[in-house]
């Protein structure tokens, strides 16, 4: 096919990594741009949307100017008095600004705690209790919701810097432009370098704090995937710039030489729009993105048209939404699907291929990946773990995060002789791949499998935009269904649909807008398993 636009923007060979130095094989997210910027500065990224911090910079960056503006922006938080070693909370408003706030702190020698707008004002009260006075980076509308709900700021952090539209009581992080230029600090290979918060689909969210050794190490898998494509393009990402895979991805983009879309805005429509002008080779989104966009496999735009790779992790993902978009690619295209958490990363994972995309098991999560975690089952009840008796899934590699913050002897409960357990229960098929059931918290006495069964419902009825079974009164097995446009469910094609499952209650439809998500578009169950206990009321 001739040279790639790569290619001709770096006049270097194809695919040209940048060497990894060896700092013992860390990974300092504060370096990644100026070096990136070494080998690939005019390297194309493109945004969909515009930076709070940094409105001037408009929609096309390079990784030059990219790395100038991480520099910049440390320069301005060592200014602003945030100090190697300290805790700097960065909660605002979702773009791409969270990464480079982040990847300035980190630079800095500080480290940046990643906490979702979405969260409450009690939620984050309570975390940032945990942490030592940090200083908040936050945006006008956050601070003033904190500030209207009573947070104790003043007692709780050292101060507030504010991006874009400061709010009251805030230092502007723009009133530093031209501070003084700060030396890069790199603290050790297991110091604390990044915390980030687990789903909190069952309470309060934890603090999970990552190393540069645990980030290194999460890349490896990764490493050796990219290493075995023939050809490169460009990398559309949507998923949250806040959490631990973002950094992971957009490490692996800039060293390895690979332009990126980098996408806010997810509603169907405009990804549609985004996609079919750039054209992506690889995307990386949510589960629950991939299924919002189910519906743009037969968009006349075509969107998808040109993607080699869809890859997807976070959750569980379902056989019709994976057909439907290998289905929508004019290549080859493969589905690769990665099961991990926020705690351990990428532990086992395996491509789906448009040729036997329907005879995909939704419950099949993979086999582990090369350069990347072992995994267990360990019984619950002394008999072999088996699809009738799943067992703990556990996980071992240096990937693992070191700790939760301030909550180490919940951390340590989930260590089992140096082994994590997920807190997923499953089994290994005759052929070795790891079969995920459920969340242990999830499961149902008497139901089988909760995602099992609704994978086979989003297969037998098109109309259904999502489907979560969770237990009800009198801790029933309650099917929570959204319909496509919030249409009125078909009770005949229901009926015939759940014939084969009389363990459920009758379905409880409600629209897709009011199921409780997270900050990575997963069912919040336990919280909707309480509105259902309640009635419904939110």
């Amino acid at each position: 096919m001739g040279s790639t636009l790569l290619d001709k923007l770096s006049h270097r060979p194809k695919h040209t990594p940048v060497r990894t130095p060896d700092h013992k094989r860390g990974l300092y997210l504060g370096l990644v741009p100026a070096r990136a910027a070494r080998v690939h500065g005019v390297l194309p990224l493109v945004l969909d949307h515009d930076l709070d911090v940094l409105p001037e910079a408009g929609r096309r960056l390079t990784v030059r100017r990219l790395a100038s503006y991480v520099e910049d922006i440390a320069n301005r938080f060592a200014a602003a008095g945030v100090r190697p070693g300290g805790h700097a909370v960065v909660c605002k408003a979702p773009n791409f600004d969270l990464w480079l706030l982040a990847t300035a702190l980190e630079r800095i020698g500080a480290v940046p705690v990643m906490l979702s707008q979405h969260l409450d004002s009690e939620a984050l009260g309570a975390l940032l209790d945990r942490l030592d006075r940090p200083h908040l980076v936050t945006d006008g509308p956050k601070l003033r919701s904190l500030t209207a709900d009573g947070v104790d700021l003043a007692g709780l952090t050292r101060g507030v810097i504010g991006v874009g539209d400061a709010g009251p009581g805030a230092v502007a992080l723009a009133d530093f432009e031209g501070a003084a230029p700060v030396r890069p600090v790199l603290r050790g290979l297991d110091d604390p370098a990044m915390i980030t918060h687990t789903s909190g689909t069952t309470g309060l969210p934890k603090l999970v704090v990552h190393t540069p050794r645990t980030m290194r190490s999460r890349l490896r898998p990764q490493l050796f995937l990219l290493g075995l494509m023939r050809t490169r393009g460009t990398v559309a990402i949507h998923i949250p710039f806040g959490h631990s895979r973002t950094f992971a991805a957009m490490s692996l983009c800039l060293l390895q030489g690979m332009p990126a879309l980098l996408v806010n805005e997810g509603a169907p429509d405009a990804v549609a729009g985004f996609f079919a002008e750039r054209r992506p080779w690889l995307i990386e989104a949510l589960p629950n993105s991939f299924l919002a966009w189910e519906e743009l496999a037969d968009d006349p735009r075509r969107p998808f048209a040109s993607v080699k790779f869809f890859s997807s992790t976070f959750d569980a993902i379902h056989p019709r939404t994976v057909r439907r978009l290998l289905n929508a690619s004019d290549r080859r295209a493969q589905f690769f699907q990665i099961y991990g958490q926020s705690e351990v990363g990428p532990a086992a994972g395996r491509p789906y291929y448009r040729r036997f995309a329907h005879r995909m098991d939704g419950r099949c999560v993979g086999y582990p990946l090369p350069g990347s975690a072992r995994v267990r089952l360990v019984s619950r009840d002394g008999r072999r773990p088996s699809q009738q008796n799943p067992g703990f899934i556990e996980v071992r590699w240096d990937g693992i995060a070191k700790t939760y913050h301030g909550e180490q002897d919940r951390y340590d409960a989930n260590l089992h002789d140096g082994w994590w357990r997920t807190g997923d229960v499953g089994y290994r098929s005759a052929f070795g791949c790891l079969h995920m059931l459920d969340r242990e918290f999830d499961a149902i006495p008497g139901v089988g499998s909760n995602l099992e069964i609704e994978d086979v419902l989003l297969d037998e009825l098109a109309e259904l935009a999502e489907v979560v079974v969770v237990p009800g009164p009198g801790s029933d097995a309650v099917p929570v269904v959204c319909t496509h446009r919030d249409e009125p469910l078909d009770p005949d094609r229901w009926r015939a649909a759940t014939a084969g499952y009389p363990q459920l209650a009758a379905p409880v439809q409600i629209p897709l807008a009011e199921l409780p998500r997270t900050a990575t578009l997963k069912t919040r169950r336990v919280e909707l398993s309480r509105r259902l206990k309640a009635g419904l009321q939110r």
